[in-house]
Formats: C-alpha cells, sequence, structure tokens
C-alpha cells in the first residue's frame, strides 16, 4: 500500500479527552476514530491488524475441532426471555421494538441463539461433541466506557460454544480452550495469566479470566508468588484469622460521638477495628418468577475487612445493587454512620435482609451501632443480639491476607480482561429445551461451555504492551504490514522497484511515496510502528545499499540492492520465530 493512497491520517496530538497510552497512539497514528462514546471506527491499518488476530483465533480454535458459523446481531427477546436473562439483565442490554411491536435485542452474546440452534438439530448422542463459533459485533451499554478500546459499548468477540453428552467432555473441551487461548495470546506476543474468576451473568459452575497485567486494568487481581495461586479479587478467598473465644459479655450502650467511621469509632475505643462490625447498606433488586422486587440489605462484615459487593450479588443472586438513601436506611429503624441490625426487629421483615460474613459467628464481643447518632453497643454478638438470613464469605481479598492455599501473604495487581472460558453445564440447556437422546434411549440436555475473546481490546492491549516515547511496536505477528519503505528525496524510482520486488515476493509493505520532508516521514514510520523499516535515499544508493532497521531497535544497519528482499524475508523469520519459540503448553490450573 503506498501511503499517498492510504485512508489514513496521523496526528501530532493526541486528542484532550485520550486516557491510555493505547488509545492516544492508536488515534493518532491513524488506526481508530471515535464516533461516539465507547463507538468506534476501525481504519484499514486497524483493520489489517484485527483481520491477522481473528485468523490467529481461527486457525487455534479450529486445531481443537471449531466450526465457524455467523449468527445475527439482532435477536428475538422472547429467547432471553425463556433463559430469563431478559429479566435479569439491567440497562446493559440494547432493547427496542421492531415494526410489529415486538421485544428485540442487540446482541451481548449469544448463547441464547446457540441453544435454539442445537435444540433444533442436535437430537443424538451421535452428533456430540460439537464445536462452534463466530467472529461477530456486540453490543453492551456501558455506561462507563473508557480508555479507547479497553472499555466500549460496540465490539468485536469470538466467542465459541462447546456442546458435550457429559460433564467429563466439557471439561475436555474447557481444558482445550484454556491452552488454545494461551496458543492465541502468546501468537500475538501478549503476556497473560489465568485467573479464578466470577461467572457473572453467564451462569454456570466454573469461568476463567485471562488477565494481562497492567496498572490502567479496572481488575484487581489476588495473587501468591509462594504457590501460585491467583483470582480475581471478585471472587479471591483468603485464610480468615480465627478470633479469640471468650464468653459472651452483656451489651453496654458507649457515646460516641463524630465516630461515623470505623477508624474514627477505633481510634475513639482505643480498640482495634478487628474488634468491631460494620454494616453496609444496600438496595437489591431481586428476580422472582417474571416480576423485579426490591428488598434491603443490611451485610455485616467485621470492621478491618471490606464488603465485596460481587459475592454479596451471587449470595443473594441480585440483578443489581445500589447503596441505601439515608432516609431509606431511616425507614428501618437505622441511624446512618451509627446503624446495625441490633434491636430492629428484621427478621420479622419481608423486605430486608440481613446478610454476614462468615467471620462474624465467629468473632464475640464486638462493637456496632445502637441506631441512635453518637451511640455505639459495646460487646455485640451474633446469634444472641440479631440474627442473619444468610451467613457466607463477602469479603473481598487484601494485599497482606493469607493465602487460601499455603497461608503465605498475598498481593494484588491491577489487569486488563482479555478473554473468558466458562463452564455453562445445563444453564441454557434447562431453559431451552436442549436435549438429546443418549446411547441408552434417554433424554439428557446437552452440556455447554462459552469462550471469549474481544478483538479491539486485545488489539488495544498489545498497542499498550508495545510502545515507546515516538509510537507503537507491533508484534510482527499482528502488524498492519511488515516492512515500512521511506523514500527520501531523488530515491522515489528505486524505492518503488523495492517495493514492488518485496510485493512480489510476498511480503506486506506499507511505502511511504508522500511529497514530505525526511523528518515527517520518519516520524511517521515510528508512530505507526510497523516492524522493520527500509530507508532508501540518494546517498545510500550512490554506494548500491538501502537502510534496514528494526522498530524495536536503534541500530540501522546497510544491506545491498541486490540483498533486500532476502535479508527481509530473513528478517521477518527471526521476528516470528522469537514469538513462536513462546508458544506451547502450559500448566491447567483450575
Amino acid at each position: 500500500m503506498r501511503m499517498s493512497q492510504l485512508f489514513s491520517q496521523t496526528l501530532r496530538e493526541a486528542p484532550a479527552d485520550a486516557e491510555v497510552v493505547s488509545q492516544k497512539l492508536l488515534v493518532r497514528a491513524g488506526f481508530i476514530r471515535q464516533l461516539g462514546a465507547g463507538i468506534y471506527s476501525y481504519l484499514p491499518l486497524a483493520r489489517r491488524s484485527m483481520t491477522k488476530i481473528e485468523n490467529i483465533m481461527r486457525e487455534e480454535i479450529n486445531a481443537i475441532g471449531g466450526q465457524e458459523i455467523t449468527m445475527p446481531v439482532v435477536h428475538p427477546a422472547d429467547l432471553w426471555k425463556e433463559t430469563k436473562r431478559w429479566y435479569q439483565i439491567g440497562s446493559e442490554m440494547g432493547r427496542f421494538k421492531d415494526k410489529n411491536d415486538r421485544d428485540m435485542v442487540l446482541a451481548m452474546t449469544h448463547e441464547e441463539v446457540v441453544g435454539d440452534l442445537v435444540r433444533n438439530i442436535i437430537q443424538s448422542y451421535r452428533q456430540l461433541p460439537r464445536l462452534i463459533y463466530h467472529i461477530q459485533t456486540k453490543w453492551r451499554d456501558d455506561p462507563r466506557p473508557r480508555a479507547g478500546l479497553i472499555r466500549v459499548r460496540e465490539f468485536t468477540m469470538k466467542d465459541s460454544y462447546s456442546l458435550d453428552a457429559d460433564w467429563e467432555g466439557l471439561d475436555k473441551q474447557y481444558r482445550n480452550h484454556y491452552q488454545a487461548y494461551f496458543n492465541i495470546f502468546n501468537r500475538c506476543a501478549l503476556p497473560t495469566v489465568a485467573v479464578k474468576s466470577d461467572v457473572g451473568m453467564m451462569g454456570g459452575k466454573l469461568a476463567h479470566e485471562f488477565m494481562y497485567l497492567t496498572p490502567i486494568g479496572e481488575d484487581t487481581l489476588v495473587i501468591c508468588d509462594h504457590c501460585d495461586y491467583i483470582a480475581n479479587r471478585q471472587v479471591a478467598t483468603f485464610r480468615k484469622p480465627e478470633p479469640e473465644q471468650e464468653a459472651p459479655q452483656p451489651l453496654e450502650k458507649v457515646a460516641t460521638p463524630d465516630t461515623k467511621t470505623i477508624a474514627d469509632l477505633a481510634a475513639y475505643l482505643d480498640i482495634p477495628e478487628a474488634r468491631t462490625a460494620k454494616a453496609v447498606f444496600l438496595a437489591a433488586t431481586l428476580t422472582e418468577g417474571a416480576e423485579e422486587v426490591q428488598k434491603f440489605v443490611f451485610a455485616i462484615v467485621r470492621g478491618d475487612m471490606e464488603l465485596n459487593e460481587t459475592k454479596l450479588t451471587n449470595a443473594l443472586k441480585a440483578k443489581a445493587l445500589r447503596p441505601m438513601h439515608e432516609d431509606e436506611i431511616r425507614m428501618i429503624g437505622g441511624e446512618p454512620g451509627y446503624a446495625s441490625p441490633v434491636g430492629l426487629g428484621l427478621e420479622d421483615r419481608d423486605d430486608v435482609l440481613v446478610v454476614v460474613d462468615d467471620l462474624i459467628p465467629q468473632s464475640p464481643n464486638l462493637v456496632a451501632g445502637a441506631n441512635e447518632a453518637g451511640y455505639h453497643l459495646k460487646n455485640v454478638n451474633f446469634g444472641r443480639d440479631y440474627k442473619a438470613d444468610i451467613i457466607t464469605d463477602i469479603v473481598s481479598a487484601e494485599a497482606g491476607f493469607a493465602c487460601p492455599e499455603c497461608g503465605s501473604a498475598l498481593r494484588t495487581s491491577r489487569g486488563v480482561e482479555v478473554g473468558n472460558i466458562f463452564q455453562l453445564g445445563t444453564r441454557y440447556s434447562d431453559d431451552l429445551g436442549c436435549n438429546f437422546i443418549d446411547k441408552d434411549g434417554q433424554s439428557k440436555p446437552v452440556i455447554m461451555g462459552s469462550y471469549g475473546i474481544g478483538v479491539g481490546r486485545l488489539l488495544a492491549c498489545i498497542a499498550e504492551e508495545y510502545n515507546d516515547e515516538y509510537g507503537l511496536i507491533w508484534p510482527i505477528t499482528v502488524a498492519p504490514y511488515q516492512v515500512h519503505i521511506v523514500s527520501l528525496k531523488d530515491a522515489d524510482y528505486a524505492a518503488s522497484v523495492i517495493y514492488e520486488q518485496l510485493q512480489q515476493a510476498g511480503v506486506e509493505v506499507l511505502y511511504d511515496d508522500r511529497e514530505e520532508s525526511a523528518g515527517v516521514k520518519f516520524n511517521d514510520a515510528d508512530l505507526i510502528g510497523i516492524p522493520l523499516r527500509i530507508t532508501v535515499g540518494k546517498r545510500g544508493l550512490q554506494r548500491g545499499e538501502v537502510e534496514l532497521k528494526r522498530r524495536s531497535e536503534k541500530e540501522r544497519r546497510p544491506v545491498a540492492i541486490d540483498e533486500v528482499v532476502e535479508k527481509v524475508q530473513a528478517e521477518i523469520a527471526a521476528l516470528e520465530a522469537e514469538i513462536m519459540a513462546k508458544v506451547g503448553p502450559v500448566a491447567y490450573r483450575v
């Protein structure tokens, strides 16, 4: 491609609202342009890189038995109502009505459509196992799109779906994807780790996320360097301390003025925060049948720990959570900043749920709110002074807490989720009637798995990983072109000849034939980040040579004109070999 014909434009400055390096560079280098919040156009350079990423995905999923199909972006809502996700998913789902006033859905994912296909196609165990996939547009109306392609509303995803007759088959296909995903990310030269994660809106019994570790990530990972335990903080556990046991003491009301926080309370009473109970007040939207109901939630955790809303959401099977308003807290008898379940008779109310962390029943004589401004209660004991509807783990693992597997201190790191895999089991088969006849003539549900990778997010993460102060540095496997030819003054003819020779040899070439200064051309070459650069100039031609340079290195090497094709092919092969050397078997970790 000649740059004089390329539909693109480089920018000297990034947009003022660009937040992260990948966003700034992808815009400046002419890869993407924003249309609206979380909505982007992908220009030719980005499209070429994304096609390479998608083809890597195709190769790896085909290698484990995948068959590519294409499913619609627009779905009848009836399918989503059958699985109840129409009622369980909030405003993130794109809903609209067609001209016949029928409810329709913009695809967030395709489990429902796969289920509809399965119940119409799969009838016998002889048709299992199967693995289907597609690479298709998705829409999720995220209220807070950010960081360019890292968090968008419209995106392209590779999602595959495994279909099995038994759980052993699902486990095999799940493990195959686990390995295939590492192959994909390694072939894209992006370092990732696999972590156990929350199943979220997908449902099922097991899930892993593939994380690119970076400070810009919104996910927090909990890591043990001693035994390699790693999990998303949404689901991470830890060894909770064993409180010293002591006999329950009588309740004692004490004045605690201006102590609305746990830190203030502990300092005022001169006690550790671990001797306090913290109440968090939330309103939960729950689904009961086809109806949505709202209930108030008192979540009680020990004062030295933080509530994990994902764990709480899962415990409640809630559609959504929000903080309670102060007037709502007072309506059920509590006092903001000084509230607790003690003395409120909440066990007799259908509209209030009390959920306590499983460490609370083991922690005697805690200090909790007295439901009166400026006062707390000493010696509050679970079971005697209040009860709970649910007792379970609802606190977040933090740096320094004990690893659940070996007891060593945990640490935390930020990450971006670039892929996920789910063991769905019969979650969708049961709702959609996806059954088959087994060897014994019995009807059984098809056992499913779901596996996704966001193409644009993966592109952005690669850009985030590979750059310098001058611009992007693309790995050879996903670069829009392999070679960038820069033609200097009075060298256009020779540059055109080299351009044609490389193309005939099957090399992908971006040729800067524009009437621009050498400085502009070199700056744009660095900004765009093609792995190899050939500079064709008058002085070099007089010596019978051109200049070859890797974008990732400062060294510039002279190459004889009649050896250019051979040298370039050798460099490409070397760059590819460096990446492929990192592709190999990985240990599967549950």
